[in-house]
């Protein structure tokens, strides 16, 4: 019998942000994604950049590398390969509030080296945040959260996947908030749903 991945993945990740003064900032993040609940490994990925602010807090700039291990499985079989990638990326957020909502945008640029070949992609990240508990995000905070992500190769292939999803937080202290949420990731040939556990640290 052949494996099949589950209908239903899961990502543990964790996003970090250290400030280094008020213009340079450190991003750090580890992302451990599931074809199941638990244990059957998909994609490790892990990714760290330097950013610059443009502005305090609402406009920045950042530079960054990405090193990720795919584990897909063999058509017919259930035997996985290694397959590794190099991502070299450029990003500029900006942030914007209104009244009680707190929207970001992200611009990326991805540089992609799988193994033999070489790739790039686009990808533009929109990001609502709303407390529900408070009238901000401040501590002790439960908050709703979605966001909508679409990718675009530079290949013939144009669409590569749009990402959509929802969730639950709360803001822990002011330096980290979880969430728990779920994903729908469409590809020209498949969809499927993740389950996510999100930490997020600020220094």
């Amino acid at each position: 019998m052949f494996a099949q991945p589950s209908s239903l993945g899961n990502w543990w990740t964790y996003f970090g942000n250290k400030k280094i003064n008020n213009r340079w900032n450190w991003h750090h993040e580890i992302q451990y994604r599931n074809y199941n609940f638990i244990g059957d490994l998909e994609q490790l990925l892990i990714r760290s950049g330097i950013g610059y602010n443009l502005s305090e807090n609402n406009n920045n700039l950042l530079l960054g590398y990405g090193f990720i291990k795919s584990t897909p499985y063999i058509i017919g079989t259930d035997i996985k390969k290694a397959v590794y990638e190099h991502r070299i990326f450029q990003q500029f957020i900006t942030r914007q509030s209104f009244s009680r909502f707190f929207i970001q945008h992200r611009y990326r640029m991805e540089e992609r080296f799988i193994e033999k070949d070489f790739k790039m992609r686009f990808r533009y990240f929109l990001s609502l945040n709303m407390p529900i508990s408070k009238k901000t995000l401040a501590p002790h905070t439960i908050y709703l959260s979605a966001y909508n992500e679409i990718f675009i190769n530079n290949q013939q292939v144009i669409f590569d996947r749009n990402r959509i999803y929802g969730a639950a937080g709360y803001i822990l202290n002011k330096h980290f908030k979880v969430e728990v949420g779920c994903m729908r990731q469409l590809q020209n040939t498949n969809s499927r749903n993740q389950l996510q556990f999100v930490l997020s640290g600020n220094y």
